[in-house]
């Protein structure tokens, strides 16, 4: 019997390849990868890149919450960004969507990301039970 258990939402947007929105074990639960993509039309979303920050905000905190959990359960953050000029930006938004204590995090300069993304970020969840 697997104790992996995949964690799916129509909220965020459908895998687009081989992999889960996100897998739970026990009380841990690994977010895959998000893009600025919009759920309802798998397009990038339209705006700045304060727009597609926040989009991959709004995805991880979809998945996070069908998982039972919210934002302020990432222990976690990985940011990959194919312009890591845009680090500041990230701070900004990231500010409007977590408080204190924040996530251990890591931001990773790549040369390009899924469908020419400029922002991907990954989490992991610690829940209560």
């Amino acid at each position: 019997m697997s104790r992996r258990t995949p964690i799916t939402t129509d909220r965020a947007p459908q895998a687009i390849g081989t992999y889960s929105q996100a897998v739970r074990v026990g009380t841990t639960v690994y977010l895959s990868g998000q893009i600025p993509l919009v759920p309802e039309t798998m397009a990038l979303v339209e705006g700045d890149m304060a727009a597609q920050i926040s989009q991959v905000f709004d995805n991880l905190a979809a998945v996070a919450e069908a998982a039972g959990g919210s934002l302020a359960d990432v222990v976690k953050l990985n940011v990959f960004l194919t312009d890591l000029g845009h680090f500041p930006l990230v701070n900004e938004v990231m500010a409007r969507y977590f408080s204190e204590p924040y996530p251990a995090r890591a931001a990773i300069g790549v040369a390009a990301l899924p469908k020419g993304a400029a922002v991907e970020m990954d989490a992991i969840l610690e829940l209560e039970r």
